[in-house]
């Protein structure tokens, strides 16, 4: 593989670079994606498929959520994991989110389930260049820490928004969640940025519980829907796509859940509104 010398650069210099300190149990600062509602030049992004798995951060020593929390993986899994720090997803296989989130969660690893998780890297945090070079970068960093479970991400690009399109519709109907798309000139930087955009043939978002609304009828004595208000302080009632299970023990009041709806009213309510999951750890 023949880098060019800034790429070889970034690589020697997240290879030399001490460990990413940053707060434990904080949220971490990292980058977040916007929804792509048509405004994307297709051409200058990168594209990769929307994996359905738990985002991880490796900080050079530990493994954590994006809340800052440690996750207990073995030791075998991260010990050869290079000195640099690498952003990805934890991750086994298209629709097997709750049996991944099931494994991480877990305070003493499960040997046997973690050997079917995977580490899949798409960004070297706060490292210079484009994306386009920190991802040749990253490539070669993992490449060289020869680790079977740590890969990079596959980026690909596409010509026009047809293409975009077909390509969407094939990872769905592969049973994928759908695409991100990532400016390939963009500098590292962290937040909500429309450098990084996601495309579903849905949209969520998250929202805090803030009530449990007492069910009736056949819900009688369980949840009937939970209140819960968005971090741009809509509150609604989320009563669809919740399971038997979910109104036996909903999640408690103050947590984050993801909701999936159509469109937002004018006044900003979701449309078709859909509990999906409770955010995990």
């Amino acid at each position: 593989m023949r880098l060019t010398p800034i790429v070889q650069a970034l690589m020697l210099a997240a290879l030399s670079s001490a460990s990413v300190s940053l707060p434990a149990t904080e949220a971490l600062p990292l980058l977040h994606a916007k929804l792509e509602q048509g405004q994307a030049d297709v051409a200058l992004y990168l594209v990769s498929e929307k994996l359905d798995g738990v985002r991880a951060f490796w900080d050079g020593q530990v493994l954590r959520t994006r809340s800052g929390n440690t996750i207990n993986a073995p030791a075998w899994f991260i010990e050869n994991f290079p000195a640099s720090a690498l952003d990805g997803e934890l991750w086994i296989g298209r629709g097997k989110f709750d049996r991944l989130s099931a494994t991480v969660r877990r305070q003493v690893p499960d040997e046997n389930e973690w050997r079917q998780v995977r580490f899949l890297v798409f960004e070297l945090p706060q490292a210079s260049g484009t994306f386009r070079e920190r991802d040749q970068a990253l490539r070669t960093i993992i490449q060289m820490a020869a680790v079977p479970w740590l890969q990079a991400v596959e980026q690909f690009t596409l010509k026009d928004r047809p293409t975009l399109k077909r390509k969407l519709d094939e990872i769905i109907k592969a049973g994928g969640e759908g695409l991100m798309l990532h400016r390939a000139d963009a500098l590292y930087q962290t937040g909500r940025s429309d450098t990084l955009l996601k495309m579903k043939p849905w949209n969520d978002a998250e929202a805090e519980v803030i009530a449990h609304q007492p069910g009736k009828g056949k819900y009688s004595g369980r949840l009937g829907a939970l209140r819960v208000r968005t971090a741009d302080g809509v509150e609604f009632l989320l009563g669809t796509g919740l399971s038997d299970t979910d109104r036996l023990n909903p999640p408690p009041v103050g947590s984050i859940i993801t909701f999936r709806y159509r469109e937002l009213t004018p006044g900003g309510l979701p449309r078709f509104a859909s509990f999906h999951r409770a955010r995990e750890i």
